[in-house]
């Protein structure tokens, strides 16, 4: 094969998985993986994506720009659903949780059972709305700016509140997460709020679907250190789940 015929074999890889590996391209074209990578590099001055550790992701997936909450919230509807449902068995028993903004949280706030006590922080107006007078919750809704991308309070008045508190378990979102550069999100303000939370939990609990592994945005607001729990979806790279639990982070597959 042509190096061109590889460059597009190679560009339609990424298009259709959404990340490719650097070893993975090798042994499917009988190269090597310094071709692999001299290809990836000449793919990339082209336009057509973007290289990251060891492999390489769609253009699109470094980004600065958020989608809103309600074109997101269509996405992988149902692996967001299997990711709160596995989630749920996270939460503390009578214990204090916070819940970041995101589609996948929202779906977590949702199974929450109501009749037995928790205490619920959280800075996201769709994840208060669900919870409002629902049975034993004590719901705590932090104040400040409300993005209207995604529904959160941000700012000084929000941060405060969150840096005051300590909760057994937070459950967070992220726009991207790699091994090497941890959870990243577009945002400065979104991401000192998650940055807060991350500090303000025992137990810090991601989740993120497969979609947003390999993707890195313009600010990183926890290493994997931070992380004590992934949970996310079968189709992740098994390369990646393999990383982060080398990095000691627990794994769950929903």
């Amino acid at each position: 094969m042509y190096a061109t015929e590889r460059h597009e074999a190679i560009a339609g890889l990424v298009r259709q998985h959404g990340r490719v590996a650097v070893a993975d391209v090798a042994a499917q074209f009988g190269v090597t993986t310094e071709t692999v990578r001299r290809d990836l590099a000449a793919l990339e001055r082209a336009g057509l994506l973007r290289r990251v550790h060891g492999g390489a992701v769609p253009t699109s997936a470094l980004t600065v720009v958020e989608r809103a909450v309600a074109d997101r919230d269509a996405d992988r509807a149902e692996v967001k659903d299997r990711i709160a449902r596995a989630a749920l068995d996270l939460v503390p028993h009578g214990g204090s949780i916070a819940l970041d903004a995101g589609t996948t949280t929202v779906r977590l706030a949702r199974l929450l059972p109501t009749d037995s006590p928790l205490l619920v922080v959280t800075s996201a107006v769709p994840v208060a709305a669900q919870l409002a007078g629902a049975g034993a919750i004590d719901l705590h809704l932090i104040g400040g700016r409300v993005r209207g991308t995604t529904h959160a309070a941000v700012g000084p008045e929000a941060l405060r509140a969150v840096e005051a508190l300590r909760v057994d378990t937070a459950f967070v979102g992220a726009n991207g997460i790699t091994p090497d550069h941890g959870l990243t999100t577009p945002d400065h303000d979104e991401a000192a709020l998650k940055r807060a939370l991350v500090a303000a939990g025992r137990r810090v609990v991601v989740l993120a679907d497969a979609s947003k592994i390999g993707s890195e945005h313009l600010v990183r607001f926890a290493q994997l250190d931070e992380v004590d729990v992934l949970v996310t979806d079968a189709s992740a790279p098994r390369r990646d789940l393999k990383s982060f639990e080398a990095r000691g982070v627990e794994v769950v597959v929903a």
